[in-house]
């Protein structure tokens, strides 16, 4: 039986900040150099962020990135590493490199390159072809993958344990959605049985643009049980020492992994291992409830959305209803209640409770509120769009004028003092458009745009409990919801209740079914084209709101890319 003692890097990059990021694996390398690891592993592309998008067509942003590289492998002692860069030869390559010693023993290109869902890698990345040799780490031969290379049964993984690999060692930048980690120890825990070989999967950490990246690294032994389970959202290096047996004895017994292949080549990069010093077994973090993992998510994206882009303070459109106070909630946990400023804009259709729980929703959370009242503006609206609306009733440009207001008074706070507006539309509404332009939907940052609103009471609840007490009001949670832009206004006034509305979004918007297939759930077929026709009329909208977290299985923006102009209709013609 062999052991290894390995670090789990599992680090927040920043896109773009090859220096910085390079200055980060540095520093991880040193700190599993002291406590005497073999082996220290990245995320994918942790050089560059991922993913970098369209730097990547810079010349002399890929040259930063081997440059960095060259830093790492000189600052190398005798720990080995796996680091993520951008490596160009005959194209552009989603490269791993193993570092140890001062130099570079060996590149991996990955092989399997993803181009669905939010993901584009052909667009930049030429497949690698398989040829990277084994890599003797302390006397363990370890073979090297890069995120989507471990998902396909007939990938690089069965054919490197046949070739003799003990360790497979797998570089990620898996983005989150909700219980996404149950996919992903189901996926690993059957490769690595399948190939009888251990499997050290390190994610990467933090917010990028709409996406998260949860961590959540994983190890699991050769037959495939979990033996190690990081936190998610969090940043940290984990030293793990592994017990690795010889996966041909399994394999003796067990045909799967049995040798298909040509034994292959092996580096020696790690000679022999040190006296081990204290002992690190590995341990599997507890796994939170699907609205705890969602909050968490949000509180990461928006923290490192406001940090990583340079805004010292966020500010907050009060309503006193749930969406507003999630967000506020969210926006205390991920950057402090100093740097949280929450302003209520009430009109003349404000009630008086949602003015107060608004307050209340304050004094919970310790943030700054202010009020600023759009009674003036609204009048002076009105007053001057009168006579051009002369024989026309109120309807919905009196409504969106207030909430048109409330959006240019929130960025004029923004552009004062270089705070963020945040927004407060959840998923359902800006599925069908019941979200105003250049209104409620103006702002820098849309962080619950992928949380369905039944979702957002669910995720409400699970952080009361976690505060135990009601930080948010359970006024707000009780209380029907409305816009309040006109007398007694609901909600389902306009939409189906949400408990039906979020089932039929979550079946055409996540699921591709057809209206046929809606029906077939057991839902009214008006209802049904009804909520078909506000989503696909409410595309051009979309197209004009603010990036927000993505934490379900298919979110507005990179997921999911439709036509503005579109003469498609869904179902048949009747």
């Amino acid at each position: 039986m062999a052991q290894l003692r390995v670090a789990l890097c599992q680090l927040n990059a920043v896109v773009g900040d090859v220096e910085g990021n390079a200055a980060k694996v540095v520093e991880a390398m040193a700190t599993a150099e002291a406590a005497g690891a073999d082996l220290a592993v990245f995320p994918e592309l942790m050089i560059t962020g991922y993913p970098p998008e369209d730097l990547l067509l810079k010349p002399e942003f890929v040259e930063r990135s081997v440059r960095a590289l060259d830093l790492v492998a000189a600052a190398s002692a005798r720990c080995a590493a796996v680091v993520g860069f951008v490596e160009p030869e005959r194209g552009l390559y989603n490269a791993a490199a193993v570092v140890a010693g001062g130099k570079v023993h060996g590149v991996w290109h990955k092989e399997l390159l993803p181009n669905y869902g939010v993901f584009d890698e052909r667009r930049w990345f030429t497949p690698g072809d398989g040829s990277t040799p084994l890599f003797d780490i302390a006397g363990v031969p370890v073979a090297v993958t890069i995120c989507e290379d471990a998902w396909s049964p007939e990938g690089p993984i069965a054919r490197q344990a046949a070739g003799g690999a003990e360790l497979v060692v797998s570089l990620n930048a898996s983005p989150y959605r909700a219980a996404v980690l149950d996919e992903r120890e189901r996926m690993l825990a059957t490769r690595a049985a399948d190939a009888s070989a251990a499997i050290v999967y390190v994610n990467l950490v933090g917010g990028q643009d709409e996406l998260v990246f949860d961590g959540g690294s994983l190890v699991f032994d050769h037959t495939g049980e979990l033996v190690a389970r990081l936190p998610q959202f969090d940043e940290q290096v984990a030293i793990v020492d592994l017990e690795l047996r010889e996966g041909f004895r399994k394999r003796i017994v067990d045909p799967r992994g049995a040798p298909g292949g040509p034994a292959l080549p092996v580096v020696e990069v790690v000679a022999d291992p040190v006296e081990r010093v204290g002992h690190f077994p590995p341990t599997i973090t507890p796994r939170p409830t699907v609205a705890e993992e969602v909050y968490d998510a949000l509180v990461l994206a928006t923290r490192d959305y406001v940090t990583k882009n340079h805004f010292s303070d966020v500010v907050i459109g009060l309503s006193g209803g749930v969406d507003s106070a999630l967000v506020a909630a969210v926006a205390v946990d991920a950057l402090g209640a100093d740097r949280v400023h929450g302003v209520l804009l009430p009109s003349r259709y404000s009630s008086s409770g949602s003015l107060e729980d608004a307050a209340a929703l304050s004094v919970n959370l310790g943030i700054e509120h202010r009020v600023i009242e759009i009674e003036g503006p609204f009048t002076a609206y009105l007053d001057l769009l009168g006579p051009h609306f002369d024989g026309r009733s109120p309807d919905l440009t009196e409504e969106n004028l207030q909430a048109r207001i409330r959006g240019t008074i929130l960025m004029a706070l923004s552009n004062k003092f270089g705070w963020i507006v945040l927004t407060t539309g959840n998923k359902s509404e800006i599925a069908v458009g019941y979200a105003t332009l250049y209104g409620d939907m103006a702002g820098g940052f849309a962080v619950i745009r992928d949380v369905p609103k039944t979702l957002v009471y669910e995720v409400c609840r699970a952080r009361n409990a976690r505060a135990g007490r009601a930080l948010i009001p359970q006024a707000i949670l009780d209380k029907a919801p409305s816009a309040e832009l006109r007398p007694d206004q609901l909600d389902a006034d306009s939409l189906p209740p949400y408990e039906v509305l979020d089932p039929i979004l979550e079946a055409y918007v996540e699921l591709d079914r057809s209206i046929d297939e809606i029906v077939a759930m057991g839902f009214d077929e008006g209802t049904v084209r009804r909520v078909v026709r506000l989503v696909d009329g409410a595309e051009y909208k979309r197209r004009q709101a603010p990036p927000g977290a993505r934490v379900t299985s298919r979110a507005f923006g990179k997921d999911r890319r439709m036509p503005i102009t579109n003469g498609s209709r869904p179902g048949p013609r009747r």
